[in-house]
């Protein structure tokens, strides 16, 4: 009998160990069809899940109540299963190079609780040649098996994207990959069980590390392509988002928009990507050109805030300044690589310390990582400038009497909106006199 037999017969679980805004929905969505054993370091996260409450908001409280994952912080319970998907972070280091330091740990946690017969999937975004490089030395030394022989690996990049309720692991074509035909039969059947819109075999685990991180990297610079579109035309006095939305008539315009580029996906994954070429001696040109521009929007925005309170006649040092949302997205309480960031320090360069809501981010990730502790939007009064950063659901219903109450009371013209996301009716405040200015 195959593995994938003895899964869904019972007989043996699947385990996800990273239980964070990629591994638990997956681990979710497999307990609704076989045993799922849910691991995560992270003790306090795990006691949360056991009270039945999403920190994620990937897939809400209730579900999480009613989930039969077994979720726990004893690696132990890895023994229990057979399959194991690795869906841990791949950051990057202040250098730009990759961290592969949660990716090495989660090996080395999977090794010692490896039983023989296992087949373990790693799910992270990585640069072709970590799985079978990196991560199956690691098993073999911990768990002291072999390769091929004892157990097996393969690949299958994960594609969730945070915070959006239609893009789910259900719907989106899976990726998978394995050592051998065996191994990756045995994968592609197991995925096959939760993945609706079906999977695609990759030829190789190598072939898959690089299929996910050039999806990234594509939008990296088309993105990137964006921003510099909308530093041209904001010189030029042009609108930016008019121009689009008019290039956009054309059948085959891509629609891309000017933005923040932060996260643990986008952000990230062309760096994987171009530290492996540098390593055979390709030095990117264009990949790395559109992540420079990208890094440097977060300050083009603050200088811009700087610029627009300058012609508001305002003071520049200790002017009092706003930012409405500090995740890397909308609708995700996630703040890990938040390019918001960035316009908070470049604000604070010039003698500006601005005050930061957000009613949907995790408050003590984000006063963890940076040190930022939020105030309630409604206590938000006696601006100069008001920044709307992040597209929220909450941010969206804000009306031009909700901003005033945020502003002091002067003229309209002395009032600085920045609107990074195209959000507002830019007619509408520059005909009431708003001092406006969007990407």
């Amino acid at each position: 009998m195959s593995l994938y037999e003895k899964i869904v017969n019972g007989e043996e679980k699947v385990s996800l160990v990273g239980l964070g805004y990629v591994g638990m929905p997956i681990a979710v969505s497999f307990a609704k069809k076989i045993k799922v054993v849910g691991f995560d370091l992270n003790a306090k996260k795990i006691e949360l899940y056991k009270s039945g409450i999403d920190p994620t908001n990937e897939v809400g409280d209730e579900v999480i109540k009613n989930t039969t994952v077994e979720f726990t912080a004893d690696e132990t319970k890895l023994r229990e299963a057979k399959f194991h998907i690795v869906a841990v972070p791949t950051p990057v280091n202040d250098d730009h190079t990759p961290d592969l330091t949660p990716v090495e740990g989660a090996s080395t946690i999977v090794g010692r609780n490896l039983t023989k017969g296992s087949i373990v999937v790693y799910e992270s975004t990585v640069y072709p040649g970590v799985t079978e490089d990196i991560c199956i030395p690691i098993l073999e030394r911990e768990s002291g098996l072999k390769c091929g022989v004892d157990f097996k690996v393969g690949y299958s990049p994960e594609r969730i994207n945070p915070g959006d309720k239609v893009h789910r692991l259900e719907t989106i074509v899976k990726i998978v990959s394995g050592m051998d035909e065996e191994s990756l039969e045995e994968i592609a059947n197991v995925y096959e069980l939760v993945v609706e819109a079906g999977v695609h075999r990759a030829e190789s685990i190598k072939v898959a590390e690089a299929a996910k991180v050039i999806e990234n990297s594509q939008r990296d610079i088309n993105i990137a392509f964006m921003n510099e579109l909308s530093i041209i035309f904001n010189k030029m006095g042009i609108d930016t988002q008019s121009v689009l939305k008019a290039a956009g008539t054309k059948w085959n315009f891509l629609k891309f928009y000017p933005g923040l580029v932060g996260g643990h996906c986008i952000g990230v994954d062309p760096y994987y990507l171009t530290y492996k070429a540098e390593q055979l001696g390709y030095h990117s040109q264009i990949i790395l050109s559109g992540r420079r521009i990208n890094d440097d929007m977060g300050k083009y925005v603050a200088e811009s805030v700087v610029k627009n309170l300058i012609k508001a006649d305002l003071p520049i040092k200790n002017a009092k300044v706003a930012i409405l949302g500090f995740t890397f997205k909308e609708n995700c309480p996630d703040t890990r690589n938040t390019k918001i960031i960035d316009i908070y320090k470049e604000l604070k360069e010039y003698g500006i310390t601005a005050t930061v809501a957000d009613p949907a981010a995790d408050a003590d990730e984000a006063e963890h990582l940076y040190g930022m502790k939020f105030v309630d939007i409604s206590t938000i009064k006696d601006c100069d400038a008001v920044i709307l950063a992040v597209a929220h659901e909450q941010f969206k219903s804000l009306t031009q009497a909700d901003f005033d109450k945020m502003f002091k009371s002067v003229e309209n013209n002395k009032k600085v909106l920045v609107d990074i996301k195209g959000l507002l009716d830019r007619k509408e405040y520059e005909a009431a006199g708003y001092n406006y200015w969007r990407l």
